[in-house]
């Protein structure tokens, strides 16, 4: 069974709940079976790392962790601001996303 969610990978999102309340970023990545995001530059853990190709130098990287996407809201494109998600069909017939607050599709 999949489940349709309101976020997907690329949309700006604004953090509602948690320490990085507040904060907005893009969405790098949904993980739909855990219901969880990755937002770029939110929720940063810090990670001790050997050496590698990357970082030949190795030592402490941070990095985004994953974020529940009940404590995420998609921006709206008219205002900027936060909005809830609603789902309509258009006129081919097909299944869009839209801004509750403007009406304004979400692409």
């Amino acid at each position: 069974m999949s489940v349709k969610l309101h976020i997907k990978k690329g949309d700006t999102v604004y953090v509602n709940a948690g320490d990085n309340k507040g904060r907005q970023g893009k969405v790098l990545k949904v993980d739909v079976a855990k219901r969880r995001a990755i937002v770029e530059g939110v929720n940063l853990n810090k990670k001790a790392t050997k050496p590698n190709a990357q970082n030949p130098q190795g030592g402490i990287v941070e990095q985004e962790a994953p974020i529940h996407i009940s404590n995420l809201q998609v921006i709206d494109p008219k205002s900027g601001k936060p909005t809830r998600v609603g789902r309509k069909t258009d006129a081919n017939g097909k299944l869009v996303r839209y801004a509750k607050k403007s009406g304004e599709e979400i692409k």
